[in-house]
């Protein structure tokens, strides 16, 4: 094109632009195509900042392209608006976007639904909801497109009041309607109306069975999220890698090995790529599954790895209670040169509370804000008030509870009387408990444990006494202890007082066959297994 001045050419110059930034995203070649002409045409100059925008990391330098093309006196198009909005959603700048919203106006594109559209957009990401809205309010015609991008807009701020009325007024829905709505009532934990709206889509395509796997998975209801994997399989659905990895951490959560190694051969057989997303998932899952031997072995065998995969690692190794050996993957992640985050040292720090390491765990805890410039959060704290509680530090867990920038939590107080009632220190127990009492008065396992250390140390009318409280305060144990267990790749969910499994006869007699036997050996069971 050089050779023959074809580089000149506004049509051919406008293709190669194109083709240079969408195809082989090589912004630096469209960027030398149109620096050698000398009268670029309008085509010329949207498909530069287009490709400023979309296919390169300077979205910045599309906003001053479309500078330079008013400079030079070319009119903007709908295209050239569609954008330069889309940069202005890119950098996070209201004022500029304003601005752009105002030549909006002054170029006469105020009732185009595409720009119309694409400012519905800008002001749901900056959540400016009364902007967004008044931008839908003044269209004169929309379509489905914009009436969804306004359902994002109100399912952003969690308004799903708004969004499902907006929703129900619609003429025409698509799938992407169906979808931002189920993916708003997850975001809210209205797990039900996710479920209906999805039952109730005319056509469901793989983002819907990826978002109400999702749904489930994010509001703890894991065996639900692989039931319906396993129907979304079994309509020929394809799943991809965000559906695999939200499948693998729902295994992780209930522990489900044997189904996890069934999806990890499923992941390898059918060709996905073992990216950090993937990889990240299933190191963590093996290592929440117990096999740790496992997780280390996918951790070592990816090619590349970013901060969550070093984080899971690190996580996988302190809960199996190798402390050494995640100190050890730690100092490995930063001579790699990757910088750790709030995550990574309530790992480290959980890690020096399992081997007992307080000096090293008070390093780590100061090496947060001062090495890393990472503000301790409640978690942290939590970290450290467990480790010093296990040590038997007692009163130096007490200092920095009261010392805290931040209010403590039931968490941080409860981690002190569970200290407490491994030291068993009463004095402090109850300085605990009277701040408990405060924070969770319905929460009967902080009076139990209180109780407990009572009778322990022969303190009847203590005892009494804080049974009396609980009378008068209507605390009642609450939320049954749950657990699950993997039986031939299907997990079965077992709660106190629960007798909704099928299987609960058989239960029943093995139970009492076992209480016959602890019997015999001279184990007394209290009360009654019923």
């Amino acid at each position: 094109m050089v050779k023959t001045s074809a580089n000149q050419d506004s049509f051919l110059a406008n293709q190669f632009i194109s083709i240079a930034c969408s195809t082989f995203r090589r912004i630096d070649y469209a960027v030398l195509a149109i620096t050698q002409m000398e009268n670029p045409n309008g085509f010329v100059y949207n498909a530069m900042i287009r490709g400023f925008v979309h296919c390169s990391s300077y979205p910045f330098r599309g906003l001053l392209l479309y500078l330079e093309m008013l400079r030079e006196q070319i009119c903007p198009t709908s295209y050239t608006f569609g954008s330069i909005v889309k940069g202005c959603t890119l950098i996070y700048d209201l004022k500029l976007g304003e601005a752009v919203h105002g030549h909006v106006w002054k170029f006469g594109f105020a009732s185009n639904l595409y720009v119309q559209t694409a400012l519905i957009d800008f002001y749901s990401n900056l959540r400016r909801i009364d902007e967004t809205r008044r931008v839908f309010d003044e269209m004169p015609e929309r379509d489905v497109f914009a009436s969804t991008t306004m359902l994002m807009a109100y399912a952003r701020v969690g308004d799903l009041g708004s969004a499902r009325r907006l929703f129900d007024e619609m003429p025409e829905r698509n799938t992407a309607s169906w979808n931002t709505m189920i993916d708003g009532y997850a975001n809210v934990g209205d797990v039900e109306a996710a479920a209906v709206l999805f039952n109730e889509m005319p056509r469901r395509d793989l983002i819907s069975w990826t978002t109400m796997i999702n749904c489930y998975a994010q509001n703890k209801q894991y065996t639900e999220a692989l039931t319906v994997f396993n129907e979304m399989k079994s309509q020929g659905i394809n799943p991809d890698e965000v559906t695999m990895a939200t499948v693998i951490s729902a295994c992780a959560h209930i522990g489900a090995l044997d189904l996890g190694k069934e999806i990890q051969l499923y992941v390898m057989q059918n060709g996905f790529d073992l990216d950090v997303y993937l990889g990240s998932a299933l190191i963590d899952m093996y290592a929440k599954c117990g096999s740790l031997d496992r997780s280390l072995v996918v951790f070592f065998k990816l090619q590349e790895k970013n901060l969550f995969c070093w984080n899971s690692a690190i996580e996988g190794l302190a809960v199996h209670g190798c402390a050494q050996e995640a100190l050890a993957m730690f100092s490995r992640m930063e001579k790699e040169n990757i910088k750790p985050n709030g995550v990574t040292f309530i790992s480290v720090l959980s890690a020096c509370t399992h081997a007992g390491l307080v000096e090293e765990g008070r390093k780590r805890f100061l090496s947060m804000s001062n090495d890393y410039s990472i503000p301790p959060e409640i978690q942290h704290y939590g970290c450290m008030v467990d480790l010093l509680c296990k040590a038997g530090l007692l009163e130096d867990a007490l200092e920095l509870i009261v010392g805290m920038p931040i209010e403590p939590n039931s968490v941080i107080w409860g981690a002190l009387l569970s200290g407490c009632k491994l030291q068993n220190n009463l004095d402090i127990a109850q300085i605990a408990v009277n701040k408990l009492m405060t924070l969770e008065p319905n929460n009967s396992g902080y009076f139990t444990l209180l109780i407990n250390m009572y009778a322990e140390a022969n303190r009847w009318s203590e005892v009494g006494k804080v049974r009396s409280t609980m009378k008068v305060l209507g605390v009642e144990k609450t939320c049954p202890g749950s657990s699950w267990i993997e039986i031939d790749s299907r997990v079965h969910l077992f709660a106190a007082s629960d007798k909704s499994h099928p299987c609960l006869g058989n239960i029943y007699v093995a139970l009492c066959v076992l209480d016959e036997h602890m019997k015999l050996v001279g184990y007394q069971t209290e009360g009654g297994l019923m």
